[in-house]
């Protein structure tokens, strides 16, 4: 009666197999594409996980150096004056040797004698001690004739400028100042000459 349908289900079959074999690209596209961002999210996990691994050991690297530190600085606070220390011991062994002149009860007649020792010792004693002190970088200040200076004088009154002296200038030390490599560590306690004033 009718003409048959110009494309049946078996040429539909056909058409749509050839279609689908004739674009395979389509179809593999979007799973290529996928694979490729799953490789790459892979690739960046491990480098956040290798990154994370450099950082926890760095962090770990810090901490170990600053308690290092720390303890270093410790050790330096308690065992810096050891080398001081050391010498001053042997300071310490003349005193005592100097002391015992006195108490070994000398007779009246070797008090002389016991005076020259004890003269000898002190002696002895104080250039030691100036020894010590140059070794370790401390220092007498001197500051007679010199300039006042408020971060090395500790100024205790003022007297008039006799002859020779300048005004401003350091005329009498009651306390000598010491320095530390060159750091005062302690002030020297002077008197500073100033004019004197003149009655009209």
């Amino acid at each position: 009666m009718g003409w048959p349908h110009p494309f049946s289900t078996a040429t539909q079959r056909t058409a749509g197999e050839d279609c689908s074999s004739e674009d395979p690209p389509d179809g593999l596209g979007p799973s290529l594409a996928e694979q490729a961002l799953r490789l790459k999210a892979v690739k960046l996990e491990k480098e956040v996980q290798d990154l994370t691994l450099r950082y926890q050991r760095a962090v770990a690297d810090c901490e170990n150096i600053r308690r290092r530190t720390q303890r270093c600085v410790e050790d330096a606070k308690i065992f810096g004056i050891q080398s001081f220390c050391k010498d001053l011991v042997e300071v310490a062994d003349i005193l005592e040797k100097t002391a015992k002149c006195f108490s070994e009860g000398a007779e009246p007649e070797d008090h002389k004698l016991t005076l020259e020792k004890v003269f000898q010792g002190l002696s002895l004693l104080e250039a030691k001690l100036k020894s010590v002190f140059t070794k370790h970088g401390l220092e007498k200040m001197t500051p007679i004739g010199d300039k006042y200076d408020p971060h090395e004088h500790e100024l205790i009154c003022h007297m008039p400028a006799g002859v020779g002296v300048q005004p401003g200038t350091v005329a009498l030390v009651r306390q000598d100042g010491y320095k530390l490599h060159g750091r005062t560590i302690r002030l020297a306690q002077v008197e500073v000459a100033v004019e004197s004033q003149r009655r009209l």
